[in-house]
């Protein structure tokens, strides 16, 4: 790839194409980002209270900026404005918890060893921090690697995908009008053979990359080769798993709105229902029933419910995953697929049944609107199956309280939800595991990923 092109997916027009780096301005990239390190390592706790105030500034500036970033959000990606209004807010409570928190979760610790002698434990940079992130969300992605990262000291260098180009453009735009160092984090246009350069560079000490099961194999073996830390969060095939006890009604209800949420590009959207056979058809009836009304058009217009899905790449891949479950005996219960009738690339909702384990989406990450249907005799039961998956990521129980909590605790899994939707909070610790990767993006956690946990004992 020699440019990054920026489509609309609802007016599948060009927005916007911008050329791929130079080596000169990636090796400017890496001197400035390096010297910016070099400077905040020795600023201590008082830089890491300096810093918080600064991206207090960049939330504030997130929100007065919101319809601009909103609107860029939505021409890149397709989401509903809507969404994307919710995405900045997301962004924002982001940016505030670590401003708000940061400072003491890295303040110094006094630790004792050996029953009389003291030790002191400090944070500290290590240096610069590759962010390999994805198309769904181009602006929390960003915020959850940035602002944590920020606030320790190490640079941040952005690799954003190429669709989404415009919107890593106008958040390195907003860091700087905030006031922060334009070195503290650079975006580059990157191709994935200089992303590689990147990464075996000795000045890069972290990468953290959101992406596929694929990628992360990639990235991990070039962070390896580099002996540089990485953190991988790669996707899942999350389960819903719906309790002979559950609300049935709020469990359809949730269960649709995760599955279609960013049409469906998501994460942790409910990716398997896996229903006790007690409340199947009530609940099997209330969600065909929904996907089967949803409207589908302008992502800007108040009466869409499902936006075009990103590219057409990503149509394509989910409407050939849905074929292939059908060739081999899924069960069509609500019948969608690609729509052609009009420009963007539109997906109408699909659910599927009877799907075996023989089934080639038995245990794949269905990127888009299409949610899986599986009925279950037991409890037992819906904890194998909801086990028998190479994700680990999040998921969902509904039932009542202490009975899905029983459950949630028997789920291999990085995090899971009662009776609500699974969804991404500042506070909690966010990660999986298996091959959903490894280590943990938000909270005070993600602070430590990247840090130097220096021990000065006396």
């Amino acid at each position: 790839m020699s440019n990054y092109q920026v489509i609309d997916p609802y007016t599948e027009e060009t927005s916007a194409t911008y050329p791929t780096a130079t080596p000169a301005k990636i090796e400017k990239a890496l001197t400035v980002g390096n010297a910016y390190y070099q400077a905040t390592r020795h600023q201590g706790f008082a830089g890491i209270c300096a810093r918080s105030a600064q991206l207090q500034r960049l939330a504030v500036l997130f929100k007065q900026n919101e319809n601009r970033l909103a609107e860029m959000a939505t021409t890149n990606m397709g989401k509903l404005l809507r969404e994307s209004h919710g995405e900045i807010n997301g962004s924002i409570g982001v940016a505030n918890y670590y401003a708000h928190h940061g400072a003491e979760a890295l303040q110094p610790r006094m630790r004792q060893y050996q029953g009389v002698a003291n030790a002191q434990i400090s944070y500290e940079p290590t240096g610069i921090v590759l962010a390999i992130e994805p198309w769904n969300f181009p602006y929390t992605q960003v915020m959850r690697v940035f602002a944590p990262n920020f606030i320790l000291g190490n640079p941040v260098i952005l690799k954003h995908a190429p669709s989404v180009a415009s919107c890593a453009l106008l958040f390195a735009e907003m860091v700087q009008a905030a006031g922060i160092a334009p070195a503290a984090m650079q975006n580059l246009f990157l191709t994935n053979e200089q992303a590689a350069t990147v990464i075996a560079d000795s000045r890069v000490q972290g990468v953290a990359l959101t992406g596929s099961v694929r990628a992360g194999r990639t990235i991990a073996s070039e962070a390896a080769q580099a002996l540089t830390k990485s953190t991988l969060e790669l996707g899942g095939n999350d389960a819903f798993i719906v309790l002979a006890d559950a609300d049935v009604p709020a469990a359809a209800a949730a269960a649709v709105g995760s599955r279609l949420r960013n049409a469906g590009q998501v994460c942790v959207s409910a990716k398997r229902f896996i229903v006790h056979q007690a409340v199947a058809p009530a609940f099997t009836a209330a969600v065909k029933a929904a996907f089967a009304q949803q409207k589908i058009g302008d992502p800007r217009a108040e009466d869409t419910t499902l936006a075009p899905l990103a590219s057409a790449e990503v149509r394509q891949r989910i409407q050939a995953q849905v074929d292939q479950a059908v060739a081999h005996g899924a069960e069509v219960l609500v019948a969608g697929g690609s729509d052609f009738s009009q420009p963007g690339y539109f997906f109408k909702p699909v659910l599927l049944g009877n799907i075996k384990s023989d089934n080639p989406i038995f245990d794949a990450e269905l990127f888009g609107p299409v949610g899986q249907l599986h009925i279950v005799e037991s409890d037992d039961a819906a904890i194998t199956l909801a086990n028998r998956s190479q994700y680990g990521l999040a998921g969902t129980v509904f039932g009542a309280v202490e009975h899905a909590q029983a459950i949630a605790a028997q789920i291999e899994t990085g995090q899971i939800f009662i009776n609500q939707q699974a969804v991404a909070q500042p506070e909690l610790p966010f990660g999986g595991v298996k091959n959903s990767g490894y280590g943990r993006e938000m909270s005070e956690q993600a602070l430590f990923e990247f840090a130097n946990q220096k021990v000065i004992a006396h």
